[in-house]
């Protein structure tokens, strides 16, 4: 993908501050102007939701999302570059989601998919400006940010602006798979402090209420639909670059022990509503760990009941600790050389979602299968490594995860995650 820093930048003004410095990057475009091949990339999100009118009483719940976006930047028409009287560089920058491919992913509250789409009205506009004059990286990023929420029967709105902010490595700023989106691991949806990684945007003015939308996409009325809040994620993003993704409904079963007894839960997810779970794929020109295909479940949302835990339960990604693996014998050099049925393992970082609060896996639960084909209907992953402690958020245990095993059902995959419906 092309990269604003592919070459000299000259910004407004002269002398020796007044150059925004390159940074060579390869380019999937490397002929094309900028203005002609706009960068896209696949944004992995997670923000947590407060359900309902009242903001202090209502449940919280942290989604994962994830989908393609468009970044207008500089040299493009419209975009400019400029210098300041201090001598700080800035590019101006527009942050786009494509409704056709969706930044998406599922509820438990509302048992439906999220989409988070741009008002056509209020564009997503920013800048990167440099931190020190005269140096192009590290660099500040700042994003005012607008958007449509819509589900299967809400379409809602908010009514300011909401404010992102990272401290960034290049344009665009694309994160190494697997990294965290945190300075460590917090468990729980909050509130507490937040330490975001660089390279990942977070929202500065948050709680933002969201309300019914009318045909304008303006709010109406004073009364909520839902907030975001501004802990434990408070929307939060960051960019990829994965060779592949797949997109794939999942039936199957776990296993939890409780208090002594075991219960098998049966779970499914589809993924035209954005549960099932999404899995990227990166071949070694895509990430820095030498030889091999690393693997990325970046969602994973399946819904089933469990007698013992009251209710409706929902296995997902956690978002604090990625879910990584890899696909292969270890040595192939791109996609195209992994031979199938391949081997695919992960070591799933999960939460159980219940009607009484939310737990979470104490390790990373490992998951082993052959994969028959880029095309994985019927594949199955299996638990093949120990069971693993669930824990409240305080850490008190209160089940096992003894047990799990998946088949993969119908599934869209390509260089970009498609939303249906």
């Amino acid at each position: 993908m092309p990269r604003t820093t592919d070459r000299l930048i000259e910004a407004a003004g002269s002398g020796p501050r007044s150059r925004w410095r390159p940074r060579r990057a390869s380019s999937s475009c490397p002929s094309a102007p900028a203005a002609r091949c706009p960068p896209g990339a696949h944004l992995l999100a997670g923000t947590t939701v407060v359900f309902g009118d009242d903001y202090y009483a209502g449940r919280r719940e942290t989604v994962n999302l994830s989908g393609l976006v468009q970044i207008n930047t500089w040299p493009m028409p419209g975009f400019e570059t400029r210098v300041d009287k201090d001598g700080y560089a800035e590019l101006e920058q527009e942050l786009a989601g494509a409704p056709e491919a969706g930044v998406k992913g599922f509820s438990y509250e509302l048992d439906d998919r999220i989409q988070l789409v741009s008002n056509p009205l209020l564009p997503s506009l920013g800048l990167v400006r440099q931190i020190a004059p005269g140096k192009n990286f590290p660099a500040q990023m700042h994003l005012r940010r607008f958007g449509i929420l819509e589900t299967g029967t809400l379409r809602l709105t908010h009514r300011n602006a909401i404010d992102t902010y990272a401290v960034i490595d290049n344009v665009p700023p694309y994160n190494k798979p697997l990294t965290r989106p945190y300075h460590g691991t917090p468990r729980g949806d909050g509130p507490f402090d937040i330490a975001h990684a660089p390279n990942v945007l977070r929202a500065t003015t948050l709680p933002e209420a969201w309300y019914p939308a009318d045909d304008d996409n303006q709010p109406t009325g004073t009364t909520p639909t839902l907030f975001f809040a501004p802990s434990a994620a408070p929307f939060m993003s960051m960019l990829v670059d994965p060779t592949m993704i797949m997109q794939v409904s999942m039936e199957g079963s776990i296993e939890v022990e409780i208090n002594g007894k075991t219960e098998r839960i049966d779970v499914a997810g589809d993924h035209l509503k954005a549960a099932g779970a999404e899995i990227l794929l990166f071949e070694p020109g895509k990430h820095d760990g030498g030889a091999g295909v690393l693997a990325q479940m970046s969602r994973l949302a399946t819904v089933g009941h469990s007698d013992a835990l009251g209710g409706r339960v929902m296995l997902r990604a956690s978002w604090p600790r990625p879910s990584g693996g890899a696909l292969g014998e270890g040595n192939e050099d791109s996609l195209s050389q992994v031979r199938f049925a391949g081997d695919l393992h992960l070591d799933a970082e999960v939460d159980l979602i219940t009607p009484t609060g939310t737990l979470y896996a104490a390790g990373p639960v490992r998951l082993g299968g052959k994969l028959k084909d880029l095309q994985p209907t019927g594949s199955d992953l299996a638990l093949t490594g120990v069971d693993t402690p669930i824990m409240a958020a305080d850490g008190t245990a209160k089940a096992r995860l003894t047990g799990a095993r998946f088949t993969m059902r119908d599934a869209s995959v390509g260089e970009h995650a498609t939303v249906y419906g």
